[in-house]
């Protein structure tokens, strides 16, 4: 998930619409016997606190208008790869999965963040995002890596382009999403945040009342 997407067409005063892979995640809870996950680049306490007082800055300069729903810091990962509800017997193979991706990827590289933008498009928001500066190449080779590593273990693969980004928030509604939009680009302005990435994570997410709960099923460290 990189060309001129996040990494080089998100702008820090302005909004840009990218048609791309966006990170929405299927919304169901797992089944008995399933297991709900995903795979990303983790982000560190230092650089999560950063970017929750710009979401924080940005839900107050927007009135908090209903049909927004913003990322808590514990949700912030840069996500390559959804895989939903997960048969409890198929999770070994998607850590298995992360381990060879990781082995035959880059070795650890700078990921910095900068500029902000939407999925589908600024008319109609539907994801609001935080853009890559540095890292998004690396990001990309390591997604094209992992889709192979799953490919190969009977998942299919997937054909949308990969545009690396950190989402923030996910919209319903037109009007107040492009009120978002605006107020996180103006709260972002000053963001100067960047960090070492070493790994690649297998999450489990834990749905249910009051914000979902992440857990490491696996991970794995860059390069080896």
């Amino acid at each position: 998930m990189t060309t001129g997407g996040p990494e080089r067409g998100a702008r820090r005063a302005g909004v840009v619409g990218l048609g791309a892979r966006p990170a929405v995640p299927p919304t169901r809870e797992a089944g008995p016997g399933e297991r709900r996950l995903f795979i990303a680049v983790p982000v560190p306490d230092g650089v999560r606190d950063r970017v929750g007082s710009v979401v924080e800055t940005a839900r107050a300069d927007a009135g908090a208008p209903r049909g927004v729903r913003w990322v808590g810091p514990d949700g912030l990962h840069l996500t390559l790869r959804f895989l939903g509800a997960t048969p409890e017997g198929r999770v070994t193979d998607a850590a298995s999965a992360v381990a060879e991706a990781a082995r035959f990827a880059p070795q650890p590289f700078e990921v910095r963040l900068d500029g902000t933008g939407t999925f589908p498009g600024a008319s109609a928001p539907r994801v609001l995002w935080l853009g890559i500066d540095a890292g998004g190449a690396e990001l990309a080779a390591l997604a094209r890596a992992l889709d192979a590593s799953l490919a190969a273990r009977g998942w299919p693969s997937d054909p949308r382009p990969f545009r690396p980004h950190l989402t923030l928030a996910r919209c319903e509604d037109p009007s107040a999403g492009r009120a978002a939009a605006a107020a996180l680009a103006a709260a972002s302005a000053g963001l100067r945040a960047g960090w070492r990435a070493g790994s690649l994570v297998l999450y489990e997410s834990h749905l249910g009342r009051g914000p979902a709960r992440y857990a490491v099923v696996a991970e794995a460290r860059l390069g080896t």
